[in-house]
């Protein structure tokens, strides 16, 4: 068998974010409905162009297959990814602007608050990625951006005894089918508690068994990681203690390390600390994108734990 041409290929949101940094978060009402802006930066962003550009800098072969707008935001977005070795070839332009978000930093945490705007021109339909793409990965990451398309390519990735990793950081039905694609559903600690109404962590990804066959994977921030294997072992893998500047794409970037991990063949223990390890070191940093460290960067962290 010919060696895949892509260690990821990634199908999802791209953004260019405006980061406001603010000495606290704005409320409705009071005296903090009016708060200064600290810090202006344009950066780029989003779920999937942020997961691919982790595991490109991380060392991974990497494609990207989303919408870009036709407007100077595109350019920037499409831009980063190039400088990082992603093809774009099968990504798609569109008539309409760039998808982009307002991202609020609280100065005091590194917290932030997002807001989006995605042009419904921008949606992707289910042949979106091309079965010779598929054919040609080791990895099909999706978010649920544009479902339909997710869930189309992971059906056939799966076809073809190819991984299939997810972000899902949001409860539907819709989303409930892309996890069910996966060969390693990776969501955020509120979604197993939200899905199944169960307050203990373990026993609602283990509820969430019954409907998803493949490796659980739940990012918890700070606090680290778990998995519920196939086997029904569950392991869990502390976070990296680190002073937080800014946690925008922090889930991301894990993503990125996962899928880094995966290729390595590695337990999942080490899958999780890899990870755990790119994440903790992207939140030191500002930005969704340019917060995305290279291997050599997070090797000594992963390492400190031996």
């Amino acid at each position: 068998m010919s060696t895949p041409r892509f260690d990821i290929v990634g199908l999802g949101e791209n953004s260019v974010d405006l980061v406001l940094s603010v000495p606290e978060p704005p409320t409705i009402a009071g005296a903090a409905n009016k708060v200064r802006i600290l810090d202006r930066e344009v950066r780029c962003g989003g779920q999937t162009a942020t997961a691919v550009t982790a595991a490109a800098r991380l060392g991974l072969r990497a494609a990207y297959v989303g919408a870009f707008g036709h407007d100077e935001y595109s350019t920037v977005i499409r831009s980063s990814l190039k400088r990082d070795g992603i093809d774009v070839s099968h990504a798609q332009v569109r008539e309409a602007p760039n998808r982009y978000a307002v991202i609020l930093i609280d100065r005091r945490t590194g917290e932030r608050m997002v807001l989006w705007d995605r042009d419904p021109r921008l949606a992707l339909e289910a042949d979106a990625v091309p079965d010779v793409l598929i054919a040609s990965t080791r990895i099909l990451h999706v978010d649920v951006t544009d479902p339909v398309a997710s869930i189309a390519a992971a059906r056939r990735a799966r076809e073809r005894d190819v991984l299939v990793t997810t972000d899902v950081d949001r409860l539907d039905d819709i989303a409930h089918d892309v996890l069910k694609t996966a060969t390693h559903a990776i969501v955020a600690e509120h979604v197993p508690l939200e899905m199944t109404g169960i307050d203990d962590l373990d026993t609602a990804v283990r509820a969430m068994r019954q409907t998803i066959a493949g490796v659980i994977v739940v990012t918890r921030g700070a606090k680290g990681s778990m998995a519920l294997d196939t086997d029904g072992t569950i392991v869990y893998e502390a976070g990296f203690p680190v002073a937080t500047q800014d946690a925008t794409g922090a889930g991301d970037v894990f993503r990125g390390g996962f899928a880094y991990g995966l290729v390595q063949g590695w337990p999942i223990h080490m899958v999780l600390r890899f990870a755990n390890a790119a994440a903790a070191i992207s939140v030191t940093r500002h930005g969704a994108i340019d917060g995305a460290p290279r291997r050599d960067e997070v090797e000594p962290l992963v390492h400190s734990r031996d």
